[in-house]
């Protein structure tokens, strides 16, 4: 009996720019004008090679914003599906698309208008992509939050339980989530107090040179539902300057959805939610496992 093969994985973007325009490679290969794409490397996350693949066809270094739904049809051998954000550019100049010198298989990049990328596009799927993307296209900001990673069991653990620090497998994840924050832009690090919380977000903060705000508020012993509420609002409505990750413990997340106006929602340890916040509201909701 054939064995059905795993589906190729692969992740891109479609990226916006003001003037309603959008960004689109060539491919020589195929004559064919897409989005910027390809394979996820071994181990790699979606969110990561989706923001590597658009820096390493166009030259641009962008933010993720909204997920949009997963494309999947066949190729030569077998299945191939493709994970797709929108996104923003956060480096790189959007005005010299035209003289980046691209490796591999792209040999144009152009912003064009958005009525007629829809023409330009050689494939349907590609065209329903993108008006999915213009319906959600209007600016939003990510918050972020994250329970700790693998910690120490409280069993073998004889200290204070706020200093019980992560185990090699929670370390390993830290560095996993580190990259996915990457690829949202993340800008402000806030977390619980607690020494697992810290250790979570610390290679992400180390990485990109943003300070961690830790707080009691968000830890499992010092949570106060007033004064934790009126904390998480606050960045909520903060969150516009720039995108952030919140961490805290499971017995806290209840509260923290709560206050930010979403259902409750179980969370592995080093496993994280994405919410996509317009005009102080969640708009769009993801959630990612980094290992």
């Amino acid at each position: 009996m054939a064995v059905r093969s795993r589906d190729v994985e692969a992740a891109g973007v479609v990226v916006f720019r003001p003037g309603r325009e959008v960004l689109l490679v060539h491919r020589p290969k195929y004559d064919d004008w897409s989005f910027p794409k390809g394979k996820l490397d071994p181990g790699e996350h979606a969110t990561v090679a989706a923001v590597r693949e658009v820096e390493e066809e166009t030259g641009l270094r962008v933010r993720l914003t909204r997920p949009l739904h997963r494309q999947r049809y066949q190729i030569v051998r077998g299945w191939k599906r493709v994970h797709y954000w929108t996104g923003r550019v956060v480096s790189g100049s959007p005005d010299e698309v035209t003289g980046y010198q691209r490796l591999g298989e792209i040999d144009e990049v152009a912003w064009v208008p958005i009525d007629k990328a829809l023409r330009l596009l050689t494939y349907s799927r590609d065209k329903a992509t993108l008006r999915e993307a213009i319906a959600v296209r209007k600016r939003t900001a990510p918050l972020i939050v994250l329970r700790h990673a693998e910690a120490r069991a409280r069993s073998t653990w004889h200290g204070d339980d706020r200093r019980r620090p992560l185990l090699a497998a929670g370390r390993r994840q830290a560095e996993a989530v580190a990259g996915v924050l990457a690829a949202y832009g993340v800008t402000r690090v806030v977390t619980s107090d607690s020494t697992r919380c810290v250790e979570t977000v610390a290679p992400y903060a180390e990485a990109v040179g943003v300070p961690i705000e830790t707080t009691p508020l968000l830890s499992e012993e010092d949570v106060a539902e007033q004064a934790t509420t009126t904390l998480l609002r606050n960045l909520r409505a903060e969150v516009a300057d720039g995108p952030v990750v919140v961490c805290t413990h499971r017995p806290v997340l209840p509260l923290v959805f709560r206050a930010l106006g979403v259902r409750n929602l179980l969370l592995r340890k080093g496993e994280l939610v994405v919410l996509h916040v317009r005009k102080a509201r969640a708009v769009g909701i993801e959630r990612h496992l980094p290992l």
